[in-house]
């Protein structure tokens, strides 16, 4: 028998009022407070994340001039293409099977894992690096024309303590102790956003080299994760008795089940980078780099906006872990809040995206106006994107969106370099919008696929195809 809308509202408030009554009261007792607890820590770190980010942006943006901000944000993007081919699937993978074998008190298994993962991340960061270091000569000045040679040489470092702690985060979470991640985030945002515009001021005060700049700047990033990895590693992580360096020999069957795991993880992490990372990487190609700055500047800004929009994605796994009908209930409400929310931004950045350039980033990124009026749309797109994904991964279905994401990145990939090209003759200016409509484009055929996939799984749970404890 299916549950009338007033028995469906009546469970959702009840369920509700039961998670807010345990964070009021402290509680966080058995699976459902530890999912709840876990939740809280979560959302908390991705909050500090984001403002974070924001806020050394605005810095760097003032501090820098469009075209050095514009490099700044090419070498970055560069380098966190390496940084994810040092991370693939492998953080998720190890959680997936060290938490697992933990849960069930398998302590051996769990140890041999940790233990087989971690000469996998220094097999991966040897690569990355390795690649880097052999590419980054063709990169910047044949591929990109600009001088960006040492920034990248200085995202070596970058990666090394940026993995570091990325495995940390990794085997904590693996440990069921988020608080220590949200520690980690504070001290991190702290130090990068104190160490970075620091060293910047310095560095600019005896130097009108770009390049030179973009390396030190590079440098002071690298130490800021130094200093999250010395946190994280002697006061975090021993709190949680982690696992001894050597373990047994994992059996055939073990790695091969890994193995598979981390092969789809590491194309949802590939594709997820190359979608989200191509448009700055083609620009790059093709215009100046205070074209990249504006870009960079207007779309850093609705990337952080369409953050804050979507926050309330990440409470969707609790329900999931505390009752899988919360998760049908729960993505039609935060769609609906989302949207309206989503709109209202929209709205808002399409009339003032002039005063918000002017006093976010100054009278220098003026020509960025446009391009947020231009980007906007994305407020409504991205946050609904990250609510179905959420819901995607929740359902235990990453190869769908594996498979939408390659098709998304396709269409960005061809659109941005189509338009590009074409634009150019006109003007630089002109040409980077092509990118901004591929970008929209790219994301709306993204979420259309996701809405198909949602309304096919719909009918699946409907006609009684999953049952209640499907995963």
């Amino acid at each position: 028998m299916v549950p009338s809308i007033k028995e469906n509202f009546t469970s959702e408030k009840k369920d509700i009022t039961d998670i807010l009554m345990r964070i009021k009261k402290r509680d966080f007792s058995g699976n459902t407070g530890l999912a709840i607890k876990n939740g809280l820590f979560q959302f908390s770190s991705q909050i500090v994340s984001k403002l974070g980010a924001l806020v050394l942006t605005i810095i760097l943006a003032r501090m820098l001039t469009p075209d050095l901000f514009g490099l700044y944000n090419l070498a970055l993007s560069v380098i966190l293409i390496f940084t994810t081919f040092a991370e693939l699937g492998l953080g998720q993978t190890m959680i997936r099977f060290v938490s697992f074998h933990l849960g069930k008190k398998d302590e051996k298994t769990a140890r041999s894992f940790y233990v087989y993962f971690r000469k996998m991340k220094l097999f991966l960061v040897l690569f990355s690096i390795t690649a880097l270091i052999v590419s980054a000569n063709f990169i910047s000045k044949v591929y990109f024309n600009k001088p960006i040679l040492l920034a990248l040489l200085a995202g070596v470092v970058y990666i090394i303590f940026f993995e570091i702690v990325s495995f940390v985060q990794s085997a904590l979470q693996s440990f069921n102790y988020f608080r220590g991640i949200f520690n980690n985030e504070v001290v991190f945002e702290i130090s990068r956003i104190v160490l970075v515009p620091l060293a910047t001021l310095l560095v600019l005060r005896y130097t009108q080299s770009n390049e030179i700049v973009l390396m030190f700047l590079f440098i002071a990033l690298s130490a800021s994760y130094l200093v999250s990895s010395g946190f994280i590693y002697f006061s975090q992580l021993k709190r949680v008795n982690p696992l001894p360096l050597s373990g047994s020999k994992l059996g055939r069957n073990e790695i091969k089940d890994s193995n598979k795991f981390f092969l789809a993880a590491s194309a949802l992490s590939l594709s997820g980078v190359f979608f989200g990372y191509v448009d700055k990487i083609i620009l790059g190609h093709f215009v100046s780099a205070e074209f990249i700055g504006y870009y960079s500047a207007a779309f850093n800004l609705v990337a952080a906006l369409a953050a804050i929009i979507g926050f309330g994605t990440v409470l969707l796994p609790i329900f999931s872990r505390i009752n899988p009908r919360q998760l049908e209930r729960g993505i039609i409400k935060s769609l609906r809040s989302t949207l309206l929310i989503g709109l209202g931004f929209f709205a808002g950045t399409l009339i003032f995206s002039s005063v918000i350039i002017l006093i976010i980033y100054g009278s220098a990124y003026n020509p960025a106006a446009e391009m947020l009026r231009a980007l906007s749309p994305l407020l409504i797109i991205a946050p609904l994107v990250g609510i179905y994904s959420t819901y995607f991964m929740s359902k235990g279905k990453p190869s769908l969106l594996i498979i939408l994401l390659l098709i998304s990145t396709a269409v960005n990939i061809t659109l941005s370099y189509t338009l590009v090209t074409y634009l150019l003759q006109f003007s630089e200016s002109i040409a980077t919008y092509g990118v901004i409509i591929a970008v929209i484009v790219s994301n709306m055929v993204y979420l259309i696929g996701l809405i198909i996939s949602r309304r096919f799984e719909s009918k699946k749970i409907v006609s009684g195809t999953f049952a209640d404890n499907n995963p």
